[in-house]
């Protein structure tokens, strides 16, 4: 069949006849309820057209577009207000919001001002930075500019001024201690040494002996001091990180309520692994969340910013110490993670040294829970920090030219967690690592160290020494180092003993073993057992816990290694040179800590609870005023009861019958029925 071609071109399309029959179909004029389409006679050929709009929606669908239309318009409407006054809309909220709170802040001081008082100091400082950081970002460019003659003026002058002030500050320190040591005692004079020790041992093995920048060094020892003195020496100092610390006690005790959840109502059975741990969890968790809001960044940057105004670091180096006061040694380089391509190899070393010579917040709880002191362990941690910067610029000086300066500002990376939900089971999920750390290290160093003895104790058998130990290695290794910090000299060993755990293991063995001397202590335990002493003095105990706060040990070496190398791989080299530097480094700031603490320490009788039990109950018929001491003796001496009845009972620990008839008088014994001994029982 022969199929004849034949195009045709009409008006209002393009036809092929050939595809045309012969017959014509039956065609139907178009009408406007035609739903399918709208045809066009044109000859032979049927053309379809687009569909008007008219004919495809009902009446009912053009009034349902038309409300459709008008919630639109609406809807645009609204859009277009908000984003044209979202500003203000903003301020109003925030301004509700605010004057919700002072409401609350204002009613809960009127009914109850001393209970309310730490909401009021809180919301009284949240206050002042908030309007600090306004006032700043208004007006600081003026500020500077209006003192910068002033500076110019000392730069000019600086030649001889720097000599005044090297003179007075010497002058201020002679007399500080004639002062102090005539009120408090010699032992000042030994930290003293100590300190000054430390900063020539490290002068002595510098980098570059004759570049270092006195400015740093000395502004970090002040800033140690000056913190020091203001939480060692001064009531409200004292007492706010005493409260601080009783805070972060209870804030940590919230940890047992998912742990009692998951292991059961006797996971204390198992202290460390269901008591312990889980605060790291916890704690890791509400650190990503205070991550989120960026909280920590801007608390982190405020400290950073003192210590660089003070000591003239460089940014860098100065957020990373700030930061390590708060998250470990490899979270903190994180802040400043897209410049460490860039730094000089004194500010890596400087990075190092600060997370060796610091402790992260998460295994801070986990220290507090051991029994070590809340408020000491805070104070050691907030000093750590500019004494890192000081002694990593003492042993590492700068001799490169810096590429990051405050000019082109640092931005601080944040987590990528889009809501706090996201950012909490991020902070659990981390944590899982650092708790597998901490269990699997303590494990096999311990493991380690049970062997280790055993060897030396077969190798001193054969010189008739079998107590040989690593304990006994490390006591006289360390003992030195120890009792220049301060340290009694009876307990020097002791702390010696500890250092050593510290360095060789970690410093969770150490305060594990410090924790079990402080227990020692607080039960009046028997002092000596064959002649071995068996627990310190409360100012070597603090000593102790100054000296060992910070990661410098051969565990964390590998750690700092191979995490500043996966952020900076082109800096593996410099990391890996400058890491030995930077672990002594760590460890001779956290004994710089140590030595400041004991400057301003002052000599603490050791309490002897017989004798105080003894004192005050001497007069039968007044009783004392319940103080804490009293208290404590009176619960260590109910330990020291075997009562099985009224008149079958042993008191131990040398106290007496009245004694434990007065403290039956003010507290009631958890142990036995204190009924049987009230002095009316007895007929006193």
């Amino acid at each position: 069949m022969e199929l004849s071609e034949k195009t045709q071109d009409g008006p209002t399309g393009h036809t092929n006849s050939a595809f045309q029959t012969d017959e014509s179909p039956h065609r139907e004029e178009p009408n406007s309820n035609d739903l399918q389409s709208k045809r066009h006679i044109n000859g032979d050929s049927i053309i379809i057209s687009p569909l008007d709009d008219e004919n495809i929606f009902t009446k009912s669908d053009k009034e349902a577009s038309n409300h459709k239309r008008y919630f639109e318009k609406k809807y645009d409407a609204v859009c277009s207000f908000y984003n044209k006054h979202k500003a203000t809309i903003k301020h109003v909220i925030y301004g509700i919001l605010l004057a919700g709170f002072l409401a609350m802040v204002i009613a809960a001081c009127a009914l109850n001002f001393k209970r309310a008082l730490a909401l009021f100091v809180l919301t009284l400082l949240a206050i002042f930075f908030v309007c600090w950081d306004l006032f700043m970002d208004r007006y600081e460019g003026k500020i500077v500019k209006f003192f910068s003659p002033v500076g110019l003026f000392l730069k000019k002058q600086w030649f001889w001024l720097k000599w005044v002030v090297w003179l007075s500050l010497i002058a201020a320190v002679i007399l500080w201690l004639i002062f102090d040591t005539a009120k408090m005692g010699s032992n000042q004079l030994i930290s003293f040494g100590g300190l000054v020790m430390y900063i020539l041992l490290m002068l002595i093995f510098s980098k570059h002996p004759t570049k270092v920048h006195w400015r740093q060094v000395f502004w970090g020892i002040g800033l140690q001091f000056l913190l020091g003195l203001l939480i060692l020496r001064t009531k409200p100092g004292f007492d706010a990180f005493d409260w601080l610390g009783i805070q972060v006690q209870t804030f940590l005790e919230y940890s047992d309520t998912g742990s009692k959840f998951v292991f059961g109502e006797k996971y204390t059975d198992h202290f460390f692994a269901f008591k312990v741990l889980p605060i790291v969890i916890f704690f890791s968790t509400v650190m990503s969340m205070l991550y989120f809001t960026g909280f920590m960044q801007w608390l982190i940057k405020k400290v950073g910013w003192l210590m660089q105004i003070t000591m003239a670091t460089t940014p860098t180096e100065s957020l990373v110490a700030a930061g390590n006061i708060f998250v470990g040694q490899t979270e903190s380089p994180l802040l400043i993670r897209p410049y460490l391509e860039h730094l000089t190899k004194s500010e890596i070393h400087a990075v190092m040294t600060a997370g060796f010579a610091t402790i992260a917040g998460s295994v801070l709880g986990a220290y507090i829970s051991f029994g070590v002191s809340s408020s000491h362990l805070l104070t050691a941690s907030v000093m750590s920090a500019p004494a890192a910067l000081a002694v990593a610029k003492l042993f590492w000086p700068e001799t490169e030219p810096v590429k990051i300066t405050m000019k082109q500002g640092l931005k601080l990376e944040k987590g990528d967690a889009r809501n706090i939900l996201e950012a909490a089971s991020q902070g659990a999920s981390a944590s899982i690592s650092l708790v597998a750390n901490i269990a699997v290290n303590l494990m096999a160093f311990l493991s380690l160290l049970a062997f280790f003895n055993a060897v030396l104790s077969w190798l001193g058998n054969m010189f008739d020494y079998p107590q040989l130990s690593f304990e006994v290695i490390c006591s006289y290794v360390f003992m030195p180092f120890s009792f220049m910090m301060g340290v009694d000299w009876e307990d020097s060993f002791i702390v010696g003993k500890l250092i050593g755990y510290k360095t060789f293991f970690n410093e969770f063995v150490a305060y594990e073993y410090l924790a079990g001397l402080i227990n020692k202590r607080k039960q009046n335990e028997p002092l000596f057992i064959n002649g071995v002493k068996q627990y310190m003095s409360v100012r070597s105990e603090v000593i102790a816990t100054y000296a060992l706060c910070g990661f410098a040990n051969f565990g964390s070496l590998g750690i700092t290694i191979g995490g500043l190398s996966s952020m900076a791989p082109s800096r593996k080299g410099d990391i890996a040179a400058g890491a030995i530097r930077a672990m002594i480094a760590g460890t001779v700031a956290c004994f710089m800590t140590a030595c400041i603490a004991g400057i301003l320490t002052p000599p603490i009788a050791q309490t002897v609870c017989s004798d105080v039990l003894a004192s005050s109950f001497l007069n039968s018929t007044n009783l004392p005023v319940k103080t804490p001491e009293i208290t404590d003796c009176c619960m260590t001496l109910y330990k020291w009861v075997i009562a099985e009845s009224p008149t079958n009972f042993t008191i131990g620990g040398n106290y007496s019958m009245s004694a434990l008839s007065g403290c039956c008088q003010l507290i009631d014994s958890p142990n036995f029925n204190c009924t049987w001994f009230t002095r009316s029982a007895l007929g006193f």
